[in-house]
């Protein structure tokens, strides 16, 4: 290879080009790049590689990559500034994919939809420190083939952890990390087989559905103030999934008596409770209510991530298991860990064991308080017929509202810029037309809204209220 060629290699930047089609290799460059920017594929702002770098790439002379980016300049395709290099023109208009409407992606202008954290409140400095320590102390094997299981590091910083915050009683050997709680769902779902599973009324449609994917059939629990009916767990259910802490997506926690009825049903019936313990670390009018995993680790598999209190981004999640479904888990999952990056584990652990991740839960929690009390201050104020209910905790709360409001609502908060969920829209489909053992019907459909209140940032947070609160009057009035 010539030193040219070299330097060439160095300078460019990858690009995809097919020359395909009659006429000069000018004509030929100049209308794949043409249609590389029409279709998308290079977007407004992209910068193309140099003239000397694309010709090597390309096996073309330097002045037909030169002459063809002067023509698409000269165009309108591609702009030109001494010192930045040759970019795709901002104006270039690209169409939308076949099939994808405009207001399907429309983005609003505030996001009060649940489940998500602010993300320019990751802790990118005390992340990026655990980030350089974890790599400098890592073993070697860390950066071959991963343990199905997960790095060792952080199951043993788990296991700590959530003995000490959640009074989970667990070892290292019975955790296995997955890539949050749906992946645990899907593993549970491989190991737990034979019998449908009992499901809060309320909770997530996509768990629901991914269950159904799996072949679990999924039959509802009838939830109220005090969390799930547990003595209302249908005969011949081989697990029961609940959120006790903080029942999703309603608010209410499992009273004291049901988790040892859960526990109880269990034991005599062969049975496993799973725990999604989604905001467990989050609780503001009182201290955490420790974890059910606690009251039988033998019976209880408790499911955990960080996609709440960190990112979901990080895709690290984790689950505490009793020992008779760890081979199966693991064996589920396969040889080797494909899923959980390696060293966003270690860098996790190091932040466990250093105190950062309290620290940072520590402040999230206060901030997300705050953020509570205004949304519940505001309303109060301004809109009076409605109220928020459920325990004050977590990343969400639920809005009730008079009977049949909930699609009106919903309209005007779009109206209004508002992205918010309906409470309906979280109820299992055959809720409606359950029939409890006693005889009676199962609850009626309740009319709310599910707002988040974490993901604004500061700066839109009370912009958000005030166009939450218009919508509400509007919708109600």
């Amino acid at each position: 290879m010539s030193e040219g060629s070299e330097v060439a290699e160095v300078l460019g930047v990858d690009l995809h080009l097919e020359l395909t089609g009659a006429g000069s290799r000018r004509a030929v460059l100049i209308r794949a790049l043409r249609e590389a920017v029409r279709s998308g594929r290079l977007a407004a702002g992209t910068r193309l590689p140099p003239y000397r770098s694309l010709a090597a790439d390309l096996g073309v002379a330097r002045n037909t990559v030169a002459d063809a980016y002067a023509e698409l300049v000269a165009e309108g395709w591609l702009s030109s500034r001494q010192g930045s290099g040759t970019r795709v023109a901002e104006r270039v208009a690209v169409p939308e994919p076949e099939g994808v409407r405009r207001d399907a992606v429309r983005a609003l202008p505030y996001d009060l939809v649940q489940g998500k954290p602010d993300p320019a409140a990751f802790p990118r400095t005390a992340w990026l420190a655990s980030a350089r320590r974890a790599l400098t102390a890592a073993p070697n094997d860390a950066f071959g083939i991963g343990d199905p299981r997960g790095r060792v590091e952080l199951r043993r910083e788990l296991a700590a952890y959530l003995a000490r915050v959640r009074g989970v009683r667990t070892v290292p050997d019975r955790i296995v990390v997955c890539s949050g709680a749906a992946h645990a769902l899907r593993l549970l779902a491989r190991v737990v087989v034979g019998r449908p599973w009992a499901v809060e009324a309320y909770g997530l449609p996509f768990h629901r559905g991914l269950l159904a994917e799996a072949g679990v059939r999924t039959v509802p629990v009838a939830v109220d103030e005090d969390g799930a009916r547990v003595d209302e767990i249908p005969r011949g259910s081989g697990a029961v999934l609940l959120t006790p802490a903080h029942q999703f997506p309603t608010g209410g926690p499992l009273h004291p008596e049901r988790r040892s009825a859960a526990v109880d049903w269990a034991r005599a019936t062969g049975g496993f409770v799973l725990e999604d313990d989604y905001d467990g670390e989050f609780r503001y009018d009182r201290r955490p209510v420790g974890a059910l995993q606690g009251l039988d680790p033998d019976r209880v598999a408790l499911i955990g991530s960080v996609s709440k209190s960190l990112s979901p981004t990080l895709r690290i999640g984790w689950m505490a298991l009793p020992g008779g479904l760890v081979n199966g888990v693991v064996a589920a999952k396969g040889e080797r860990e494909p899923y959980s990056s390696a060293t966003e584990q270690l860098t996790l652990a190091d932040f466990l064991g250093s105190g950062a991740y309290d620290r940072h839960v520590r402040r999230m929690r206060r901030r997300h308080r705050e953020r509570r009390d205004r949304l519940v201050a505001v309303l109060a104020e301004r809109v009076p017929e409605v109220r928020v209910t459920g325990i004050a905790a977590g990343l969400h709360a639920v809005v009730e509202l008079p009977p049949g409001t909930e699609r009106a609502a919903l309209a005007a908060a779009e109206r209004h810029g508002v992205a918010v969920e309906g409470l309906s829209g979280y109820q299992h489909p055959d809720a409606a037309d359950h029939v409890r053992q006693d005889g009676r019907e199962g609850p009626e459909r309740r009319n709310g809204l599910v707002v988040g209140y974490a993901t604004p940032p500061e700066r839109l947070y009370g912009g958000a209220l005030d166009a939450l609160c218009n919508a509400l009057d509007s919708a109600l009035r």
